[in-house]
């Protein structure tokens, strides 16, 4: 009996390992579909004229990643860091600044990467325009919740930063009044450069049919590894001389 048993276990190890490549080969085929569908919305979006910002969530569920052009002054005593990784890879923080517009409502704009040496406002003053500006840009509706397991918590007492989170943000900053979502300010360059908008336009990776492939790929050697191994069985049986 434990003989038998053995011999079933090359079978179904491999029969495991073939349905578990097999369903992350399917699961990437329809992530491939997402993505695809994704950004063709994204283009369509970005080839529209540019509108105002809108009222309410709803409105603003139908214009993801539209341009917009907002007009207000900035709360630039207000500014929130978020820790994020450069266009070229260095470390740094996107800023985030409250955006007063003449009706009272607060609008957070992402105005772009800054390096860690300018995390200082003062090391980049120029940029800290007063006075009523327009800000064009990407409309953007922060995560539900945080986006993944692998994402640190937010950590506001300590101003540490690492997904958007308005709610927390207004929170922390004491503003009332803040839209459901915020703008990624456009590359429009800034006084003094810094920061460094316009990192919404960067094209979407769609890698899922390479993924897809090695899973799948992967399904078929373990496949052949057993087929293989059988077969090298069988022989060896064949020269067990007999009784």
């Amino acid at each position: 009996m434990s003989g038998f048993r053995r011999s079933l276990v090359p079978p179904l190890f491999t029969a495991a390992v073939m349905l578990f490549c097999i369903g992350l080969g399917v699961w990437q085929i329809e992530r491939l579909q997402w993505k695809r569908g994704l950004i063709a919305e994204r283009e369509t979006a970005l080839a529209a004229p540019p509108v105002a910002p809108p009222r309410t969530l709803a409105e603003a569920h139908a214009l993801q990643f539209r341009r917009v052009v907002a007009e207000g002054a900035f709360l630039h005593n207000r500014e929130i860091l978020r820790i994020a990784a450069g266009p070229s890879g260095g470390s740094g923080f996107e800023v985030l600044t409250p955006l007063r517009e003449p009706d009272g409502r607060v609008v957070f704009i992402n105005r772009g990467f800054v390096p860690i040496a300018r995390k200082d406002p003062a090391a980049r003053a120029v940029g800290q325009v007063s006075g009523t500006v327009q800000i064009g840009g990407l409309l953007r509706l922060p995560p539900a919740a945080k986006p993944g397991w692998f994402v640190p918590d937010n950590r506001p007492d300590a101003n540490h930063w690492f997904w958007i989170d308005l709610n927390a943000m207004a929170a922390a900053e004491g503003l009332t009044s803040v839209a459901p979502f915020y703008i990624d300010a456009d590359a429009t360059p800034n006084p003094g450069g810094w920061p460094k908008g316009g990192a919404s336009l960067a094209p979407l990776r769609n890698d899922h049919l390479q993924y897809a492939i090695t899973w799948f790929s992967l399904a078929v050697a373990a496949l052949v590894i057993y087929l293989l191994s059988q077969r090298r069985s069988g022989r060896g049986d064949d020269r067990i001389p007999r009784a």
